[in-house]
């Protein structure tokens, strides 16, 4: 949770609990079965804030979204649940694709398949018309709001996402004040699609309990989402991966598309109300947007790594921690997952090397 190192240190394991943590010189003769990680690194399972398991990350969201059946967005989840296992994350809070995530939620829960932890929007809900209607729970009016928050609460949502922009600002304040109250009065916390400043400034205004994507901000929006204790989850991936010609052009990136965003991650001025953010306290998680065109659900490294070179984190260690004991908070389960704690759940992963020194 901090910056400790034990090196070389132990983790003993019982019943799917930590049942210890501590240096090699104190275990003494636990009797316990020992798998050796010399030369390794043992940290907690990463989770990843902000994924899409039905979106292939090879395919246009919108077709995918529209053309694929049920029973394909089935078999591209099965396929990235193993993904992100393979890569680390233990957690996936998968934020929408039609209704697929809560399928996959229900596969994983009764051991039809195996799969990372999920924490699950169901569908997004949107203004009708509004930002990736396509793949959304459209709705218009108060009611509708709240209809659509009760639907997606039946199917089993851990949570609701919105989406409150775009080019402009979307819901009527009647709108939004239904969507979160109602949100709130089922248990649930509300998460924001929010990028720019005055949308950011109004959904915390109005009590949305967590902001995706983020972007530019004045002081004022800064100091209300500290106030309110309101994280954002940053995505950098997409960006990444795009700017990046060599992985761009194997994925069909068109090339205007790719000259965009390699201008977007060479200006630093872009990134200067998130920086500005989590230097003032704003809790900043990990999350890839993992499905969007370049961005497959194993692709880690290069979101950590961009996070420490913008400066939303200060360094390797706290990159990590965006994935571990940050994300814990900002999906309020810091109480049994997110370190290497006695009494939390035996989510661990193994990794060769060391990340303090190679992310």
């Amino acid at each position: 949770v901090g910056d400790e190192v034990i090196d070389p240190g132990f983790v003993e394991i019982e019943n799917g609990k930590i049942k210890a943590v501590g240096a090699m010189a104190d275990l003494g003769d636990s009797g316990a079965q020992v798998i050796d990680c010399a030369g390794m690194t043992v940290m907690p399972g990463m989770m990843n804030s902000h994924a899409h398991l039905a979106w292939d990350g090879i395919h246009d969201l919108a077709r995918q979204s529209m053309d694929d059946d049920p029973q394909i967005s089935a078999y591209k989840s099965a396929a990235n649940m193993l993904k992100s296992l393979r890569a680390g994350i233990t957690l996936v809070r998968d934020l929408g694709m039609n209704k697929s995530n809560l399928f996959a939620k229900q596969a994983v829960e009764q051991g039809i398949f195996p799969g990372p932890r999920l924490l699950v929007t169901g569908e997004a809900i949107i203004q009708t018309g509004g930002h990736t209607y396509w793949c959304c729970r459209e709705a218009s009016g108060a009611d509708e709001m709240r209809r659509a928050v009760r639907e997606q609460v039946k199917g089993g949502a851990d949570l609701i996402k919105i989406m409150a922009c775009h080019d402009t600002l979307e819901f009527t304040d009647a709108e939004l004040e239904a969507v979160i109250d109602e949100t709130h009065r089922n248990g649930l916390t509300i998460t924001a699609h929010a990028t720019y400043n005055e949308c950011i400034k109004r959904v915390a205004q109005f009590g949305v309990d967590c902001v995706e994507h983020g972007g530019s901000m004045d002081d004022e929006t800064i100091a209300l989402l500290i106030d309110r204790k309101i994280p954002i989850v940053t995505t950098f991936a997409p960006l990444v991966m795009q700017a990046d010609e060599v992985i761009a052009r194997k994925f069909n990136i068109p090339e205007w598309k790719i000259e965009e965003r390699k201008k977007a991650v060479a200006n630093p001025s872009r990134y200067t109300g998130l920086v500005n953010a989590a230097r003032a306290g704003v809790p900043i998680a990990f999350g890839t947007d993992a499905g969007s065109p370049a961005v497959g659900h194993e692709v880690v490294a290069p979101e950590l790594k961009f996070m420490v070179k913008v400066g939303v984190v200060a360094d390797n260690y706290a990159a990590l921690r965006s994935a571990t004991s940050v994300a814990a908070r900002v999906s309020r389960i810091e109480d049994r997952l997110g370190s290497l704690e006695v009494g939390k759940q035996a989510d661990v992963i193994v990794i060769d090397g060391n990340p303090l020194e190679d992310l």
